[in-house]
């Protein structure tokens, strides 16, 4: 449970950083308290986008993924914002990302704001590993 609360804190905060850097990714809301339950929402909306969607469609766009050494991935992380974006819309949420070169563009800040975050953020496996007396680790 711990992991999954850290990991949507994580994509909250780059799928923040992303609104704020891409003119059209938006995200709306009347008061910054709204904006940050919206974006709360959004990034369990982006999870789940992932976790059910993106290994099917790594699965099935495998020999891309060899034939390119793996630069579909910029694709495949566009298409999920774009999903995540069309998800939102029907559920109300007012997260846009408009066209697919700005959902590229969106897709690389999210991994790469979204994996430094991974770094700072506590881990559930770093919290439960044993501590080993002989070496103080």
């Amino acid at each position: 449970m711990k992991n999954f609360v850290v990991k949507t804190i994580a994509n909250a905060g780059a799928l923040a950083v992303a609104v704020w850097l891409l003119d059209k990714i938006t995200l709306t809301g009347d008061s910054t308290a709204k904006e940050a339950g919206t974006l709360i929402v959004v990034a369990l909306v982006f999870g789940l986008v992932n976790f059910l969607v993106k290994p099917v469609l790594k699965v099935l766009t495998l020999p891309l993924f060899i034939l390119t050494l793996g630069l579909i991935t910029l694709v495949v992380n566009a298409l999920m914002l774009l999903l995540t974006s069309w998800v939102c819309g029907k559920l109300q949420l007012s997260f846009h990302v408009e066209g697919f070169w700005t959902a590229v563009l969106g897709g690389l800040v999210v991994s790469v704001v979204s994996w430094a975050l991974h770094m700072v953020l506590p881990d559930e496996d770093c919290a439960t590993r044993p501590h080993d007396a002989a070496t103080g680790l």
